[in-house]
């Protein structure tokens, strides 16, 4: 019998990598939204579709390319009916030394080929020095025992060598909005905020970040109302936005919001100090800091 156009071009088509489930508890997750996918005949781009999700991320997911967000894993339970599956897989697949809220994204800035954050009023995290982190994580927990903090400041330092101070090839494009508050408060004390601020110039010096403050005397600016991250990706995968407050964050992959997010952002960018500018007054707030002087 003659074999029809479209059975020969699905035979030219590699099929979908199998996954190993005992590989990881991403590769389960993959494994079985796979195999019920399949088993209710929906397609990705169909399964996607009733999610809201795009076809590219249901793959992406299934191959254990792309961590799963607790609400990814909610619609799926609720749409395909799991009996709650998803949701009872999901906290085990983002486990690791971080808050269950943030574990998504970290998983994902790894494979980030642009990141962009404005980091409300305090120096972006991949940007902090040891003494300084270690000042943030105290004041937010003040009673935590001293191994919780070394934790954390551990795995953000972990987070430091993937991204910035490692040997990687695929470092990130990172630009950072600063509030000038940010760079005035004397977190840690000001022989801390002294040091922080070097830390910062000589990423800067060292083109490893692109920094630009936002002054005080600009008034209202667009991303007043909070920290956010986007997220680009060289591999065609849509951009994210992250929000984070305290204790809590959120992934937003809905693509209108994200769009939205990234005109907050660049609003606010164009509010800010050149590149120039704003490294020539962290290296005077640096000075001022290391003199002991009180900050407006």
């Amino acid at each position: 019998m003659q074999r029809t156009i479209c059975q020969t071009l699905e035979a030219a088509v590699p099929g979908p990598r199998d996954l190993d489930p005992s590989e990881s508890m991403a590769a389960l997750f993959g494994a079985e939204l796979r195999r019920i996918r399949v088993e209710a005949k929906l397609s990705q781009d169909s399964l996607g579709e009733v999610l809201g999700y795009t076809g590219s991320l249901v793959g992406q997911i299934e191959t254990a390319k792309r961590m799963p967000s607790a609400e990814f894993a909610e619609r799926v339970d609720d749409a395909l009916e799991t009996g709650g599956l998803f949701g009872r897989l999901w906290p085990h697949v983002t486990r690791g030394p971080y808050p269950s809220y943030f574990r998504t994204y970290a998983s994902l800035e790894v494979k980030a080929s642009e990141l962009l954050e404005y980091g409300g009023f305090l120096i972006p995290g991949l940007g902090q020095t040891e003494q300084y982190m270690r000042a943030v994580f105290c004041a937010a927990a003040p009673l935590a025992k001293d191994e919780e903090i070394d934790e954390k400041v551990q795995a953000r330092l972990s987070r430091q060598e993937s991204l910035i101070t490692g040997s990687s090839p695929t470092r990130p494009l990172l630009w950072w909005l600063i509030d000038e508050s940010a760079i005035r408060r004397p977190i840690g004390g000001h022989a801390a905020m002294a040091d922080q601020l070097r830390h910062l110039a000589k990423l800067i010096r060292s083109r490893l970040a692109v920094v630009q403050v936002l002054e005080q005397r600009c008034g209202a600016h667009a991303a007043l109302e909070g920290a956010l991250t986007l997220m680009s990706f060289a591999d065609g995968s849509p951009d994210l936005a992250y929000i984070e407050g305290p204790h809590t964050g959120v992934l937003v992959e809905s693509t209108e919001t994200v769009k939205r997010i990234r005109l907050t952002y660049d609003l606010a960018r164009v509010d800010a100090l050149s590149p120039e500018a704003s490294l020539a007054l962290i290296d005077d707030a640096a000075e001022e800091h290391a003199s002991g002087e009180d900050q407006a």
